[in-house]
């Protein structure tokens, strides 16, 4: 089934174009997609059968491999058939099942999975000839690999293991602000008007503790490896410290620890758009958030099962204390336009994890 576009046509490839890239032969893997891999507005990618640790993260630049930097960097190698895990404080290098042969007007961007994200796993994709991570420029014929860097819990993968997903758009179908603000007047993509900042929705911390009188959860060390296929497998209490709101609803962040915090906003993405959580300033603070990204299709929409959701936020301080206050802004979510609507939409019978979430940690803890 070929791709067919308007030649002015700009947007987010939704899951059927997906597939008719992958029957074209723009998307090829080593076995064939697992269920569910085709999500409404990305493919998930998976780790191949053999894993590099490294000796320090990097791009490989105009006219290098990366299979040539991992020859001049490797510290050893092992398979993934039977998994295999991954410490804290290590750079791990793992080709990916997919790789891609685009055509020239399509382009690509990665993510971590949102549980991924969640667990502290610092992952990114890496292209050949790249000067940057998790993007692939339109026309990239090559192999995909994934950088995985474990900061908190030890984690056991194997091969197949899904931690990170990509996004495939034609053009640049951002909303600016006028497009932004008419799609909220019809739709109220959050439930606070105020939070339509410029181009985007501003994303606050919540401190309030209204929500049951925990604020977040700060991880502990020294835990045991927590297998990234094991769904509710683990006790929370093992894993997690919650945080209890203070009565002036602030926390103070200590350096190099690891927490799950929420928005104080509820927001939803209509059915023929998607959004991607980027920061609302870098020199807001001495801390750290850094996002999954990827909101599909149907997050938190009401048509597909929610009534808003929040956003839950992966933070961590630098070097200092570091203090944060009540709806002290941390990101902005930005709305782009899907090239058609998804035939499946998130949170309606996908298995969607966090469709009407709160504060909620990934899908390897017990509720």
């Amino acid at each position: 089934m070929p791709l067919s576009f308007k030649p002015s046509a700009q947007g987010i490839l939704p899951d059927r174009m997906i597939a008719a890239l992958a029957e074209d032969g723009a998307i090829t893997a080593v076995h064939p997609f697992a269920d569910e891999q085709i999500q409404p507005a990305s493919l998930d990618l998976r780790l191949g059968a053999v894993a590099y640790r490294v000796r320090a993260s990097f791009l490989p630049g105009p006219g290098i491999t990366v299979a040539q930097r991992i020859a001049e960097l490797k510290l050893h190698e092992f398979g993934l058939a039977n998994g295999a895990v991954l410490e804290t404080g290590c750079v791990y290098i793992v080709p990916l099942l997919e790789k891609l042969a685009l055509p020239a007007d399509i382009a690509a961007a990665t993510n971590p999975k949102s549980s991924t994200g969640r667990l502290d796993v610092f992952t990114r994709v890496i292209a050949d000839e790249t000067r940057g991570f998790d993007r692939v420029a339109g026309g990239y014929h090559g192999p995909l690999y994934a950088e995985i860097s474990p900061k908190t819990f030890p984690v056991l993968v194997r091969e197949g293991t899904r931690l990170s997903q990509i996004r495939l758009h034609r053009g640049d179908a951002t909303l600016d602000e006028a497009a932004l603000r008419a799609l909220h007047a019809r739709e109220r993509l959050v439930d606070r008007a105020e939070a339509v900042m410029g181009d985007g929705i501003a994303v606050s911390i919540d401190l309030s503790g209204q929500h049951g009188g925990i604020v977040g959860y700060r991880a502990k060390r020294h835990t045991a490896v927590i297998d990234v296929e094991r769904r509710a497998g683990y006790e929370v209490a093992d894993f997690w410290e919650p945080i209890a709101a203070r009565a002036d609803h602030s926390l103070i962040l200590d350096p190099d620890e690891f927490y799950i915090l929420a928005s104080t906003e509820a927001v939803q993405v209509p059915p023929d758009y998607a959004a991607e959580m980027v920061p609302f300033d870098p020199l807001v603070g001495e801390f750290r958030v850094h996002y999954a990204g990827f909101f599909d299709p149907g997050f938190g929409y009401a048509g597909a099962g929610g009534l808003g959701a929040r956003a839950v936020l992966e933070v961590r301080s630098r070097e200092v204390p570091f203090i944060l206050e009540h709806r002290q802004i941390v990101g902005r979510l930005v709305f782009e336009k899907m090239l058609a609507r998804p035939d499946q939409l998130y949170g309606a019978g996908i298995g969607s994890n966090y469709q009407a979430q709160g504060l909620k940690l990934s899908k390897h803890f017990r509720a």
